[in-house]
């Protein structure tokens, strides 16, 4: 059964079109809800949508037409200083590529959200911020750059930064897709721990069986729309 607690993510008859002598139909009339609680993979072919959607989702980019909520609150309408400020204090990124800050250690990496939401570092953002390096098993390497880290330490890092400012929401794009097996494997056992202890929704863009099969629930998109939607038989 699907959480039927807070509802965290409602999108409605989402579109996107690009274009306008040469039309591209990215979405067509997207629907998704999501309840707090749920651990989602949005699949499908390469071009279906998926990737456009998560970032109508997490308000890097606007709809055409449809309506986005976040905990209740309409955002296509929203200044974009509205959106930012939402985007800081109720979502969390994961993405295939880490983009950690090369010039910064593992521990300034992830205290950054809380450092551009806040203005300047305290105590508790820096305590915070080794607590899920020490979570995320890299506590020892909190001081090292983040050039210094390898792929999969990297990886782990981002999710430690993406969980700091305890999101409502976190949207992971092919968040194993440049790992190898094992290492992704952990950083799906971070964010399925995460799930589980702070009720945060997780929508996760895959393209990879695996990924899917531990999420409890599979959204599978093609050409711009939601082809099937069903709770996973394998979790």
């Amino acid at each position: 059964m699907r959480a039927t607690g807070r509802r965290i993510l409602e999108a409605r008859q989402v579109s996107k079109i690009y274009g306008e002598r040469v039309v591209t139909k990215a979405l067509q009339g997207v629907d998704l809800v999501l309840d707090d609680g749920e651990f989602c993979a949005l699949t499908g072919p390469s071009g279906s949508g998926k990737t456009t959607f998560l970032n109508i989702v997490g308000l890097l980019d606007r709809p055409t037409t449809g309506s986005i909520a976040i905990d209740g609150r309409e955002t296509v309408e929203m200044l974009d200083a509205e959106r930012t400020e939402l985007r800081g204090s109720k979502l969390g990124f994961v993405f295939q590529f880490h983009h950690l800050l090369p010039a910064f250690t593992a521990l300034e990496n992830v205290m950054m959200p809380l450092l551009a939401r806040e203005g300047r570092p305290t105590r508790d953002m820096h305590e915070k911020a080794a607590a899920l390096l020490d979570e995320v098993g890299l506590g020892h390497r909190a001081r090292h750059r983040a050039t210094d880290l390898s792929g999969g330490q990297q990886q782990r890092v981002a999710v430690a930064r993406a969980l700091v400012a305890d999101p409502i929401l976190v949207l992971a794009d092919e968040p194993t897709g440049n790992l190898d097996t094992e290492s992704g494997s952990r950083v799906l056992d971070l964010l399925q721990a995460f799930n589980e202890r702070s009720r945060a929704a997780f929508l996760i863009v895959t393209h990879e069986e695996a990924v899917a099969a531990r999420c409890k629930r599979v959204v599978h998109m093609v050409d711009g729309r939601v082809d099937w939607d069903r709770q996973s038989t394998t979790t």
